[in-house]
């Protein structure tokens, strides 16, 4: 379980300058220092452990979990988390339908594989010259976003996000499709968009870490939980 002070020292109670503020945050703001919104950590550690909650029931139903992290400070920490705890991530550009239009991004996941078998098995050497240079820059195009989901053969049971305003194309979709979200989220957001806010700094790599590690915990219990009632 996680605990205030190692939020604290991770700096995640430090938000934005009031200037920036969403207002839709107030219920989340501790106090003030300086110009600078300082973030209740109490209701963070209970953010936490709702949206671990959810994020453990949903993979002990043997659902998937996606991470998405696009902004530079989070794109290293959502991969290396999402590959240790064998969840889905998208941390490049986010391509619009990967949720609405699932079944088309399929069809081009689908051609990454097959063209990788070709590569493989010597099918690609023996085509024209022009059609494999003209295979391989549309799998290097595709390869660069959609390498964290080549392996995600159904909608993700839940999603988890850095940066609400950053993610927002992510998270739209995934409420129209009623799929459920977690998010870290900073005084400059807006909590009511997502099913679990997160409050607390995300643009610090070290809060960045801490959240999504513990997101990527509750992945690794939930498996658990699955492989025993297998």
């Amino acid at each position: 379980m996680i605990e205030i002070k190692s939020l604290f020292e991770a700096g995640v109670h430090f938000g934005h300058r009031r200037k920036k503020w969403n207002p839709k945050m107030a219920q989340y703001i501790y106090a003030r220092k300086g110009d600078i919104h300082i973030i209740d950590l109490k209701q963070t550690v209970d953010a936490i452990n709702q949206a671990c909650g959810a994020v453990k029931r949903i993979v002990e139903e043997g659902k998937d979990v996606l991470f998405v992290g696009t902004k530079k400070q989070a794109k290293e920490i959502i991969k290396n988390e999402a590959i240790r705890c064998g969840a889905h991530y998208v941390t490049e550009r986010w391509l619009g339908g990967l949720l609405t239009n699932f079944q088309t991004i399929s069809q081009r996941i689908q051609w990454l594989k097959d063209f990788e078998r070709m590569k493989e098995d010597g099918r690609l050497d023996q085509l024209p010259q022009k059609n494999r240079v003209s295979h391989e820059r549309e799998y290097n195009k595709l390869i660069h976003n959609l390498s964290g989901v080549k392996d995600m053969e159904a909608l993700p049971g839940i999603i988890y996000t850095v940066d609400v305003i950053k993610e927002e194309i992510t998270i739209r979709e995934a409420n129209r499709l009623g799929i459920p979200t977690i998010a870290l989220i900073d005084t400059d957001g807006d909590p009511t968009v997502v099913s679990y806010p997160i409050p607390g700094n995300d643009d610090a790599v070290r809060s960045i870490t801490l959240i999504t590690k513990s997101i990527a915990d509750a992945v690794l219990e939930g498996k658990k939980g699955f492989e025993d009632e297998g």
